[in-house]
């Protein structure tokens, strides 16, 4: 083996989450450890997701389970498999007192009182791409309590609006495994190695281009669109701009936000509220994309400065590159 190889294969393998975490936790607004050992927890929990996905095809956990969540929607088995392992990794981490998730119509006590932190969470988004192997990904939310330590949470902990979030992410099931956060300090994505078993930094500082030559809508309820999206959709089509829509939240968003884009879900006659829940969709994805420079709107406003008033609220959402959200409020 000559030297110029051995140099090559001894190159460092680059920053682990675990290490990232640790020396950012200066900058966390209470940098005490709890907030470092939750987003740990929820790092753990998305690499036994990973793994679950990709042996989805091996074992009977793909496709339906006959069931609905409380959103009335066809439940998959594996929103189920997440939904409990993200519950049992949040509870058993001890830094969380109460989780809201899609899956529950209520608010999920883990016992841990003492917790400082409240978890809104998707955890499988687009699963029903599972049986034709496309991306899908997990969105959470995290606060800090509002109600005493050492009682239990109540709704007040959920319902402090977007802007109150400490941190939020995404975990992205695709061609690879990506972890995107932020704790309001800028937005980085961490790619799993499953040799090493690690998230490794992989898009330090992400920045979204201010405008970007991708829309992401679903074209088929055009006509159940308000006029201004009509309008703005038109536009899109005179100046070429790409359609590119995959049916996956996060998909389409982490192309968006890397490449430069917009992704509509407008309101529409059959949902004249929207269609995504604020919370734990709208909500965590909005931070995102404000820290790493774009913006958020339900139309009218920005989507962190929508009061909320239930659990499974949902809003139109139009999300991406600064200059488009502004085109098509503005169509």
């Amino acid at each position: 083996m000559d030297t110029k190889t051995a140099q090559e294969l001894a190159l460092p393998v680059g920053v682990t989450l675990d290490r990232f975490i640790m020396h950012s936790q200066s900058a966390f607004p209470y940098a005490t450890g709890e907030l470092s050992q939750l987003l740990r927890d929820i790092a753990l929990a998305g690499k036994i997701i990973n793994r679950e996905i990709n042996r989805a095809g091996l074992v009977d956990i793909a496709g339906g389970n006959g069931t609905e969540n409380v959103q009335g929607e066809n439940q998959q088995k594996l929103d189920i498999v997440a939904n409990i392992r993200f519950i049992r990794a949040l509870k058993n981490g001890g830094e969380v007192c109460a989780i809201l998730s899609e899956e529950d119509e209520d608010i999920i006590h883990t016992g841990n009182n003492h917790g400082k932190y409240v978890v809104a969470m998707d955890p499988l988004d687009g699963s029903s791409n599972i049986d034709v192997n496309v991306s899908i990904g997990t969105i959470f939310s995290i606060y800090r309590r509002v109600t005493p330590i050492n009682g239990p949470a109540s709704i007040d902990d959920f319902l402090q609006g977007g802007r109150k979030q400490v941190a939020a992410g995404y975990i992205l099931y695709g061609s690879s495994t990506m972890l995107v956060y932020s704790t309001g300090d800028g937005v980085n994505g961490f790619t799993f190695d499953h040799s090493l078993g690690e998230f490794i930094l992989s898009h330090k500082n992400i920045c979204s281009p201010a405008k970007g030559s991708i829309y992401s809508v679903n074209e088929g309820h055009f006509h159940s669109y308000p006029a201004f999206v009509q309008n703005y959709i038109g536009q899109c089509k005179v100046k070429n701009l790409s359609a590119r829509y995959i049916g996956s939240l996060v998909g389409d968003f982490h192309r968006n936000l890397l490449k430069g884009g917009i992704y509509l879900y407008p309101s529409t006659k059959k949902d004249p509220k929207g269609k995504l829940r604020l919370l734990y969709e709208c909500y965590p994805l909005a931070f995102i994309i404000e820290q790493s420079g774009g913006k958020a709107s339900d139309g009218f406003g920005c989507i962190l400065d929508i009061i909320p008033t239930s659990f499974h609220q949902r809003s139109p959402v139009y999300i991406g590159s600064i200059e488009m959200v502004d085109a098509v409020v503005k169509a």
